[in-house]
């Protein structure tokens, strides 16, 4: 994957080709972006620049037999660490070697793709993927062979947050004192989950998310897509070309969300005192936590979203708003009032908290139960 390839973000382009052709690469560096911003690409395309030492222009691929085993994620130089968890195909001990496959083609076929996406690839979307000490202990293996064609090895981990604390731990001092010309690029979207004697000992680089006419010009060129509705899908992709090519494709997932949060809602509406909605908001509990808890956990993300599109369409900043929602007898503008200072701070730290009990496999049918009561209460308060 070459730089053109990458959609926009031309200062970290410059930045990186600058510093590697002055030789001044950083041996362990953190690419910071939320999903869809285009980190796991422009990783792939600076591991690229540096192993086939391509100069120049972004466009230049100066050793076109390096290239080609690039373009396959066959160089063996490059090597990948991911989350993973076992399936069908490996019951115990997985790690991401034996979905070196599964991955090659998850990143031909969507680079930009989530960490929910890979999940769905893998059949283990019920599931919680990680980063653990088998991982480690292979990417030791791996980064103590010499490099095959006499230049650098680059270990990618692709959301390093996943890493529980013995991988950091054993991964540690490998980061801190490398093998000459061993090069680690760590992919994270939750930044503050890295233990913090990783992050201290890597270059950091954050990537905003993309502009809609970015997103909307990817849309047009890749996917042939109208350019006026390259734009509107553009601007309620919110930064995330993962989400317009999930809107694009229709298969975004949030009719589904949007309908549980609407119903949701209307029933924390109605259970002021009304002891036949509270048994519908246990209904509702029972029914999200029969989901796999990724699928809970996007849920979540999503009605966070929701609640603060409401608040800027209440407090007059509808340029902002890129959600439309599509329920019948729905309007945003009809719940917007009802999401204000006084509550969105509590709403939004009640859905933080329930993403983060889920995530430690908590009861989720206890979990949604009591963020539901708290919602009730929440959103009457004046």
């Amino acid at each position: 994957m070459l730089f053109s390839e990458v959609l926009g973000l031309p200062h970290i382009k410059n930045h990186l080709t600058t510093t590697a052709n002055n030789g001044r690469i950083p041996h362990a560096q953190l690419f910071v972006g939320s999903a869809g911003s285009g980190t796991l690409p422009m990783a792939i395309a600076y591991a690229q620049y540096v192993l086939c030492r391509n100069t120049g222009s972004e466009n230049d691929s100066g050793n076109p037999a390096c290239n080609l085993k690039m373009n396959k994620l066959a160089h063996p130089d490059l090597h990948f660490a991911f989350p993973v968890a076992n399936n069908d195909k490996v019951k115990k001990n997985a790690v991401s070697t034996h979905f070196s496959e599964e991955w090659r083609q998850f990143v031909a076929e969507d680079p930009y793709g989530s960490l929910f996406d890979w999940y769905q690839r893998l059949g283990i979307e019920n599931k919680q993927g990680k980063i653990g000490v088998d991982e480690a202990q292979d990417i030791v293996k791996s980064l103590s062979l010499k490099a095959y064609e006499g230049g650098y090895k680059i270990m990618v981990i692709w959301m390093a947050e996943k890493m529980n604390d013995s991988c950091a731990n054993k991964l540690l001092k490998l980061i801190e004192e490398p093998p000459q010309k061993t090069l680690f690029l760590l992919i994270t979207e939750e930044e503050e989950n890295i233990i913090q004697t990783i992050r201290s000992r890597c270059q950091t680089i954050h990537f905003p998310p993309l502009n809609e006419a970015v997103i909307a010009e990817g849309l047009v060129q890749r996917e042939r897509c109208d350019p006026a509705q390259a734009m509107t899908i553009a601007h309620r992709a919110n930064g995330n070309y993962t989400n317009a090519l999930h809107i694009l494709k229709h298969n975004a997932g949030d009719e589904q969300f949007e309908e549980w949060f609407v119903s949701w809602v209307r029933t924390a509406f109605k259970a002021k005192g009304n002891k036949a909605a509270l048994a519908e908001l246990l209904s509702w509990s029972e029914k999200i936590a029969g989901t796999g808890r990724e699928s809970q956990k996007k849920f979540l993300l999503y009605c966070i979203d929701f609640f603060r599109q409401a608040l800027l369409y209440n407090y007059k900043a509808e340029k902002l708003v890129f959600m439309e929602p599509q329920t019948k007898g729905f309007k945003l503008e009809k719940f917007a009032p009802f999401i204000t200072g006084n509550n969105i701070l509590g709403i939004t730290r009640e859905l933080e908290d329930a993403v983060y009990h889920i995530e430690r496999n908590g009861n989720a049918k206890i979990i949604l139960t009591d963020l539901s009561i708290k919602l009730t209460r929440l959103i009457h308060k004046n």
